[in-house]
C-alpha cells in the first residue's frame, strides 16, 4: 500500500485527478512504503513454526513485494497460499504479472478489496494462518487494525503489522506540525500497550533500520525528479508532487525523530500461557517468590541468589514479574538483572522458577513472555540466559555464539541462548560478566 505521509490527502479511491496523481508518481516503485526484504524475513522468523503450506493474507500489499517472498519462503520449502488484497487494480496488476513470471501464479491470488471492510467467504472468521500488514495499517489505525483483524486469524495464527511511530521521548514542534495533522504516532511503548489491551500477545518486535526508508525513498526522489517538468503544471499532479517533496523534507530534517516499527502478535486465547495474569512483583510479594524458588529447585541457592540480587547494584526496580495463581497467589517468578558483555550492558534472565502445582500449564511462559516485553518497552536491547534449549527458543532465544557471545565458564553451546530486543542496538561481543551474587 502506498505510504500515509502524501496518500491521507485521500482515504478513499476515488478516482478523481489527485488520485489519478498521487499514484502516477507511485506506480512502479519498488516499494510503497519504508522496508526491505531483509526486514520481511526478521519478521517471518519472529512468528515461529507455521504449519505447512500456511494460508497468509497480505492486506494493502500494493504491487506485491512482500506477497511474493512470503509465497515462496513462508512455510518452508512449498511456500505460502498467499491472498493478496488491495484497492488499486494497477498494483494487483503488477503482483500478477511478476508472480507468473517467477512461477508463483498458483501460489498467489490478487482481491480488489477494501481491507478496512472484508466480507464473503474469502474473509471468513479463522480463514488464515498469518495475517501480514506491511506499511498499511494506518488506513485504518493501529488499534482499529489490531480489533478488525483479530477474527481473520486461525487458532495459533499470527498477526504481522508495521506502523511508523516516535522514536524519541519528546518530538520537535518541526515533526509534529507535520505529523499530527495528519497521523497521531505512537511510542513502541504504547503501541505494546495498545496490542495487549486488544488481547495480544507479542512474539516480537522489529525496528526497521534507516537503510529500509532509503529503499522506498531512493526510488521515490528519482520519481519525483523525473516528473517535475513536463506536465507537473497541472494541478493535481502539483499538489502530489509538492506533497511528496515536503515529505521527503521532512525525513531528512526529522528522521530521527520517528520511524517504522513491525509488531509480530497472536491473539490470546483460554488455555494458552499467556492466560495467566502476570505483573511486577511488589514489596508484598518478596516472601512468597522466595517459596516458589524454594519450591521448584532441589536447593535454596536460586532463592538466596534472589535475594541477593535485590540488595545489588544489578537489581532493576520493574524487571522481576510474577504471575498469579486463580486465588492471587504467585504461581511463577522471573527475573532480570544487569549484566555486561564485553563491557556492554545487557540483561540477565535468571532464575526462573514455577510453583510445582503449576508447571507445565503455562504460568512459566506466561510470566516470561511478559517480563521480555517490559524489557522492550525500557529500551532493552538483549538478553541473556543460560536454560534448557529445547525451551527458551520458544521466546525467541538463539545460541548466544552466534552474536560471538560466551559464558564465563564452560557450558554446552546450546545452552548459553541471547535474545536480541532492538535490531537497531549493535549487539556487542565477548565474554559475559554477570553479578558478584551470580557467584561467578
Amino acid at each position: 500500500m502506498t505510504d500515509h505521509h502524501s496518500s491521507t490527502e485521500n482515504d478513499t479511491f476515488s478516482g478523481d485527478a489527485f488520485t489519478g496523481a498521487f499514484f502516477a508518481v507511485h506506480r512502479g516503485l519498488p516499494r510503497q512504503a519504508p522496508g526491505s526484504d531483509a526486514s520481511t524475513r526478521r519478521l517471518l522468523s519472529l512468528c515461529g513454526p507455521l504449519p505447512e503450506r500456511p494460508r497468509v493474507l497480505d492486506l494493502g500489499c500494493g504491487p506485491g513485494r512482500s506477497a511474493l517472498l512470503l509465497a515462496a519462503e513462508a512455510g518452508g520449502a512449498d511456500g505460502a497460499e498467499v491472498t493478496a488484497v488491495d484497492l488499486y487494480a494497477p498494483f494487483l496488476e503488477e503482483l500478477r504479472t511478476v508472480a507468473a513470471a517467477r512461477g508463483l501464479a498458483g501460489r498467489v491470488r490478487t482481491v480488489e478489496a477494501d481491507m478496512g471492510a472484508l466480507t464473503g467467504e474469502d474473509f471468513e472468521d479463522g480463514s488464515f494462518d498469518l495475517v501480514w500488514a506491511e506499511g498499511s495499517a494506518y488506513v485504518l489505525g493501529f488499534d482499529a487494525a489490531l480489533a478488525r483483524w483479530k477474527r481473520l486469524l486461525a487458532p495459533g495464527g499470527t498477526l504481522v503489522l508495521t506502523e511508523c511511530q516516535w522514536t524519541v521521548p519528546e518530538p520537535s514542534a518541526g515533526a509534529r506540525a507535520f505529523w499530527d495533522p495528519h497521523y497521531a504516532l505512537r511510542t513502541t511503548a504504547d503501541n505494546l500497550a495498545a496490542a495487549r489491551a486488544a488481547g495480544y500477545r507479542v512474539l516480537g518486535v522489529h525496528h526497521l533500520p534507516d537503510s529500509d526508508w532509503a529503499e522506498y525513498y531512493g526510488p521515490l526522489a528519482e520519481r519525483v525528479r523525473a516528473l517535475s517538468g513536463d506536465g507537473a503544471d497541472a494541478p493535481a499532479m502539483a499538489a502530489a508532487l509538492a506533497g511528496t517533496r515536503e515529505e521527503l523534507a521532512v525525513r531528512e530534517r526529522h528522521g530521527h525523530e520517528y520511524g517504522y516499527t513491525g509488531y509480530v502478535l497472536r491473539p490470546v486465547t483460554a488455555g494458552d500461557g499467556d492466560a495467566w495474569p502476570t505483573r511486577p512483583e511488589a514489596a508484598a510479594d518478596v516472601a512468597a517468590v522466595r517459596e516458589v524458588n524454594l519450591a521448584a529447585f532441589e536447593t535454596p541457592l536460586e532463592a538466596d541468589l534472589v535475594d541477593a540480587l535485590r540488595t545489588d547494584g544489578a537489581w532493576l526496580p520493574g524487571l522481576s514479574y510474577v504471575a498469579e495463581a486463580p486465588d492471587g497467589s504467585v504461581a511463577a517468578h522471573a527475573l532480570l538483572t544487569a549484566c555486561e558483555v564485553g563491557g556492554v550492558r545487557a540483561l540477565a534472565l535468571a532464575p526462573v522458577a514455577v510453583a510445582p502445582a503449576f508447571q507445565r500449564s503455562g504460568a512459566g511462559s506466561a510470566v516470561v513472555r511478559a517480563l521480555l516485553a517490559a524489557a522492550r518497552e525500557r529500551g532493552e536491547s538483549l538478553v541473556l540466559v543460560l536454560g534448557h534449549p529445547e525451551y527458551y527458543p520458544r521466546f525467541g532465544f538463539t545460541p548466544a555464539s552466534r552474536f560471538g557471545i560466551r559464558a564465563p565458564f564452560e557450558v554446552p553451546d546450546e545452552a548459553m541462548m541471547a535474545l536480541v530486543l532492538d535490531d537497531s542496538v549493535p549487539v556487542p561481543a565477548g565474554t559475559i560478566r554477570y553479578p558478584a551474587p551470580f557467584g561467578v
